[in-house]
């Protein structure tokens, strides 16, 4: 019996086949670089990816390409319309980590409220609370959270749990959510101490939270981003850093990654960590076993595990 064929697109997920692949027959796309035979072409039904860039001209050269299996949460460089006019499913490996970004975003709130970066070096450096001034109770402070999907929940009970009123804002209602929803973005940010991005990194999101957003939120305000850069209009973000138009950042997705180090190592008003939210042991072996099972159903005539239709706003 001819084995299946699946298209490996990311050289991560090729270091890692012994964690998804199930005896497949695999192709890398430096096989088909100069060029694909129908032979070679012909039998690939599926492209396993990173969610990064996926070139139209190589989903072009697979006649019968019928799943996109996304290894990540993000597929932002994935064109979904195309792979959707194609008749080509694209699975993700939502909620995998959800629980583990959550808890990263409450951490990257906690690390700034309670200034723990700071105290951290000022002991290490000999010192000890010279020119401290007390802190405000994080309990009784306002958590807005901008997407409550997977992640944007789990944000909103760990607040919650912290003493937080909570509420949220998305593009569509959500009749079961049990906090409360805001007119818009806007309102969301004049009503919220704290800020929370969560909303889904699709690219009709870009810049989403603007300079009017940061306005909103305010001299007292502080955002947290654990979803994409690209969801933050970063130069307006830089400035309301500088200006003291919001009271800081925690940061932990950015425009450009790696990031260029001169741009942030002069705030004083931020935390940042490298893009590593969801990056947990359970975590990744989740991922990978989401993929491995989105694959299987797909060539068993099984329904998708996560196909994105079930990705929540």
């Amino acid at each position: 019996m001819t084995r299946p064929t699946v298209l490996v697109a990311s050289p991560l997920l090729m270091r890692r086949r012994e964690a998804w692949d199930d005896g497949y027959a695999l192709v890398e796309p430096a096989d088909i670089a100069a060029g694909a035979s129908p032979d070679l072409a012909g039998p690939i039904e599926v492209i396993v990816t990173a969610g990064d860039a996926l070139d139209a001209r190589l989903v072009d050269a697979l006649p019968n390409l019928k799943l996109v299996a996304c290894w990540t949460t993000g597929y932002e460089g994935i064109d979904v319309e195309y792979l959707r006019s194609r008749g080509i499913a694209l699975t993700t490996a939502a909620g995998a980590n959800a629980h583990d970004v959550a808890d990263h975003a409450i951490a990257l709130l906690l690390a700034w409220w309670h200034g723990v970066p700071r105290a951290d070096r000022a002991i290490r450096a000999g010192k000890w609370r010279e020119g401290t001034a007390p802190r405000p109770s994080l309990r009784g402070k306002r958590a807005g959270i901008v997407g409550l999907g997977r992640i944007g929940i789990e944000v909103a009970r760990r607040a919650e749990t912290l003493g937080m009123a909570v509420g949220w804002w998305g593009p569509r209602a959500k009749p079961a959510a049990s906090y409360p929803r805001a007119e818009s973005l806007a309102a969301l940010a004049r009503g919220s101490d704290v800020l929370f991005v969560a909303s889904r990194a699709v690219r009709a999101n870009t810049g989403q939270i603007d300079r009017e957003v940061l306005a909103a939120l305010g001299a007292d305000g502080v955002l947290v981003n654990v979803s994409r850069g690209f969801l933050v209009d970063e130069p307006a973000l830089i400035a309301a850093l500088e200006n003291r138009a919001i009271a800081g950042a925690a940061l932990d997705v950015f425009a450009e990654e790696p990031v260029d180090a001169k741009v942030w190592s002069r705030f004083d008003n931020v935390v940042l960590t490298p893009h590593t939210a969801g990056f947990t042991v359970e975590g990744g072996a989740a991922m990978f076993a989401q993929l491995r099972e989105n694959i299987r159903r797909h060539f068993a005539g099984e329904p998708l595990l996560t196909p994105l239709r079930d990705v929540p706003e």
